[in-house]
């Protein structure tokens, strides 16, 4: 995990629309330099929790995933996990591991078995699965790499903002 510049900030401030909240470091990122992952603080500056340890910031995956998820790929998803025991497995072990990277983070007892992207009984969110899979590795998050294989190189055709230095 990279600490966060101010160039970093800019970065995500570009690709989100408005400034980032609660973000601890850079998780992951874009092989264009750019963060493509940060990793967010269990509890915004304003004290509301917040489950969401890896958050995607890249436009580009972004979109790419939203296709996804419009697709109607999450409820195929979720039926798999009904399905396939090892895939539930495999699933609720991914939900283990979010959960232990967020309390490393610090304890907010509302959220407290609470991971993200609905997790371990459902497929909600694949932006939040493709955010664990970057920067857990592959192998941890199986519909995080499965949405991974799906988008293919987002990242191909360029950089999603402008970095910094070259803004200025």
């Amino acid at each position: 995990m990279d600490q966060i510049s101010d160039a970093d900030r800019d970065s995500i401030a570009a690709q989100l629309g408005r400034p980032p909240r609660a973000v601890n470091s850079i998780a992951y990122r874009c092989p264009c330099g750019n963060p493509a992952v940060t990793e967010t603080l269990p509890r915004l500056e304003d004290g509301t929790p917040f489950p969401t340890t890896f958050y995607l910031t890249c436009p580009k995956a972004s979109g790419a995933i939203g296709t996804l998820e419009a697709s109607g790929l999450m409820k195929e998803m979720t039926e798999r996990l009904r399905d396939d025991p090892e895939l539930a497995a495999r699933y609720r072990e991914a939900h283990e591991s979010y959960l232990e990277h967020r309390a490393k983070l610090g304890e907010v007892p509302e959220i407290d078995g609470v991971s993200a992207g609905g997790m371990p009984d459902r497929v909600k969110c694949l932006h939040v699965h493709l955010a664990h899979s970057l920067v857990a590795g592959r192998g941890v998050n199986p519909f995080g790499d499965e949405a991974r294989d799906l988008i293919g190189e987002w990242w191909a055709a360029g950089p999603c903002v402008a970095t910094t230095e070259a803004r200025e």
